[in-house]
């Protein structure tokens, strides 16, 4: 097993097309303090480098051939319950979702995110938070409310969402993905991107932009940046300005 520098986060790759396995590989090793330690092309050699490994978050595919990624994903979580799984992953339909979160996946992406994304939830996970793709935290959100979902994906609010996901009042400021839009709302507003409205819920919470980009695992630039994109979008001149159109589209609610 390869020494690691202390502090930097050891990432195990698991996908059975090649190609994503490179590409991944190759983004993954840009990232700073973070380091690949192996790949796998199924989820039967992905359980056994990680035991040979030791990694800190791995990125697995679902579906793959001999043995699956929800498969893996059990059988990890009983023999390295400190490693994270963060599922990457093209499906995101209820069946999917919830076989990974209730096998122990900490985070669920689908492969559309963002080189961006990835890091975020990569840190989220290792960090000890849950991490769900906004279209994944939405389906949840319906599966919870019944709005077409089965009666069994229902079964809470925190059902199988990893081991340590917890529940509660704070469980979604928890996982970073927990300041999306207002209940029962869809596509945000005028454009915006699905990280420009969690920027712009937190923003209209009264958090600073560094109290932001600690939230959200960015940087402070990267939060400047999508503060001016939302003001341009928006057509808000200022935070205040800003804070009254998150209102205004049920993108924050008033403490209590």
């Amino acid at each position: 097993m390869s020494i690691t520098p202390p502090g930097r986060i050891r990432v195990l790759i698991a996908d059975d097309q090649r190609v994503v396995r490179e590409g991944l590989g190759m983004l993954v090793s840009l990232i700073d303090e973070v380091e690949v330690v192996g790949s796998a092309s199924n989820g039967a050699e992905a359980v056994r480098l990680a035991e040979a490994h030791h990694p800190d978050v791995i990125l697995m595919d679902l579906r793959m051939p001999d043995v699956d990624g929800v498969a893996a994903t059990a059988d990890l979580r009983q023999r390295l319950p400190g490693a994270r799984v963060l599922v990457l992953t093209t499906y995101a339909d209820d069946a999917a979702i919830m076989s990974a979160l209730r096998a122990g996946a900490a985070g669920y992406l689908t492969k559309d995110a963002s080189a961006e994304e990835i890091e975020t939830a990569i840190r989220a996970v290792h960090a000890g938070q849950t991490h769900l793709d906004p279209a994944v935290q939405a389906r949840l959100v319906a599966a919870v409310t019944g709005a077409g979902a089965d009666p069994d994906a229902a079964a809470g609010p925190d059902a199988g969402v990893g081991p340590d996901a917890g529940a509660g009042p704070d469980a979604g400021a928890r996982s970073g993905t927990g300041s999306g839009l207002g209940a029962g709302s869809g596509a945000p507003p005028d454009g915006l991107t699905a990280r420009e409205a969690e920027v712009l819920t937190l923003l209209a919470s009264g958090l600073s932009n560094t109290e932001i980009a600690q939230r959200l695992f960015l940087s402070n630039a990267t939060v400047k940046t999508h503060i001016n994109r939302i003001f341009a979008k928006t057509g808000a001149r200022d935070r205040a300005q800003a804070v009254r159109y998150a209102y205004q589209h049920g993108m924050a609610t008033p403490a209590p």
